[in-house]
């Protein structure tokens, strides 16, 4: 096990592609990009460009981080989908982490990690209790909020704390969704299928 690992980290929850790479306790490279849309498309062909700028190689990986919501469900879907495969083809551990874990990382003690979410709505999690969706103004009465609009901070945070967690973490990254999709399955009766 390296004392000095090399781990990349990535995010698409929100309306960005981020990543990071972190050699040791450095940051040695991050990249983002804002998008509301081809996070899919875009997110392998950034990794790429991050490792070559920092003249490392997919081989030289010891651990995958990856941000898992919540945020935007197809941009979850990505970055897990992608790291649990990069780990797999790779075979080095995939560690996922929430956004408010990352924004703990960069918030004061007295703040409360706070996601944007649509509608004039945030996503926090309180001490001791269960991540929720709440509108702004209810947030704003709990106490001050941490709002991180730095997607490179935030995945940067998600690199260090894979970095303290890649050698204990025993679970694949899953999504971390807080609310009910707002796409719904079809109505439509399916047809019916005849057997031959």
């Amino acid at each position: 096990m390296p004392s000095d690992p090399t781990i990349l980290a990535f995010d698409t929850s929100a309306a960005h592609c981020a990543a990071a790479l972190l050699r040791g306790d450095q940051i040695v490279a991050t990249r983002s990009e804002p998008m509301t849309r081809g996070q899919a498309e875009r997110l392998m062909p950034l990794l790429e460009e991050l490792l070559t700028q920092a003249s490392e190689t997919w081989q030289s990986l010891d651990a995958i981080g990856v941000g898992i919501g919540p945020g935007n469900f197809t941009g979850i879907r990505i970055s897990v989908s992608a790291a649990r495969g990069l780990a797999l083809g790779l075979g080095v551990p995939a560690v996922g982490v929430s956004g408010f874990e990352a924004l703990s990382e960069l918030a004061q003690p007295d703040q409360i990690p706070a996601i944007p979410a649509p509608r004039e709505q945030v996503y926090i999690q309180t001490k001791n209790a269960p991540p929720r969706l709440v509108a702004r103004n209810e947030a704003d009465s709990l106490g001050p909020l941490y709002l991180c609009d730095q997607p490179d901070m935030q995945v940067s945070a998600i690199a260090r704390l894979t970095a303290r967690r890649w050698t204990t973490t025993r679970t694949l990254p899953a999504p971390l969704y807080v609310r009910p999709a707002d796409a719904a399955p079809s109505r439509d009766v399916p047809p019916v299928l005849l057997d031959e």
